[in-house]
């Protein structure tokens, strides 16, 4: 429509990790199917990436080539891949404060602080996360504890927007649940907290309505000398 303006979507960024493919699914189905804004999510996926260096994950140091990806322009948000989101993550994005390069939830366990940053990608403090940076481990020597900025450029999020399963007590309220020590589908975390929710997820997001449901009133479809709706390829092979 004339004169309307549209928001950039939220920028998302996931580690990736092939070993555990199905933690990137249900987080990426519980982020769309709650967000209130438009999103667009971007796997860390190490080999299309500029930096070969790892960690117990591929994406331990790629997250911090988020601002470069991101052109360094705007806020991105950074998570794991072993998240569930149980609220709106514009929830989230709207506490981006321009006072600071990164706002992380500031959990007891400083080594998580990582696993969910919101970056100001335009601070200038963090134009020295470029690759060739992030893969030198004498220059890039402890990034999970934010150690390329001063104290007071890391912002202070609210804990239910990090809320470590297992190593924080247990509350009600989480918003983006982390199964830091393993996702419940693990015989070792099996019955952790939140377990109920992620399982729930993980179905809703390996299901469908049937095909009558989404595809009978289709140019897909073909009607049979009984009435029944089927698919053309079927009622194309009856005839042959």
């Amino acid at each position: 429509m004339s004169g309307q303006t549209f928001a950039q979507p939220i920028q998302i960024y996931i580690g990736y990790d092939h070993r555990q493919a199905v933690s990137y699914n249900v987080l990426q189905f519980s982020l769309l199917r709650r967000t209130s804004k438009p999103i667009t999510i971007a796997p860390l996926v190490l080999p299309t990436l500029p930096i070969t260096r790892q960690g117990l994950t591929p994406f331990t140091f790629s997250r911090f080539l988020v601002p470069w990806l991101n052109g360094y322009q705007g806020w991105a948000i950074f998570l794991d891949t072993d998240y569930l989101c149980l609220a709106d993550i514009a929830e989230l994005f709207a506490m981006r404060d321009n006072r600071y390069a990164v706002m992380v939830s500031k959990n007891v366990k400083k080594f998580e602080w990582a696993s969910m940053i919101m970056f100001n990608c335009a601070h200038t403090a963090n134009r020295i996360l470029t690759p060739e940076y992030v893969e030198d481990p004498q220059q890039c020597r402890a990034p999970h504890g934010m150690d390329w900025l001063p104290d007071d450029l890391v912002g202070n999020l609210p804990g239910e927007w990090n809320h470590l399963v297992g190593y924080d007590p247990p509350r009600a309220d989480a918003k983006l649940v982390h199964y830091t020590q393993g996702m419940p589908v693990f015989e070792e975390t099996a019955g952790s907290e939140y377990t109920e929710h992620w399982m729930a997820e993980h179905k809703a997001a390996n299901q469908t309505l049937g095909w009558q449901d989404l595809m009978a009133r289709s140019v897909h479809a073909a009607t049979t000398a009984d009435g029944r709706k089927v698919a053309k390829l079927h009622a194309q092979a009856a005839k042959a």
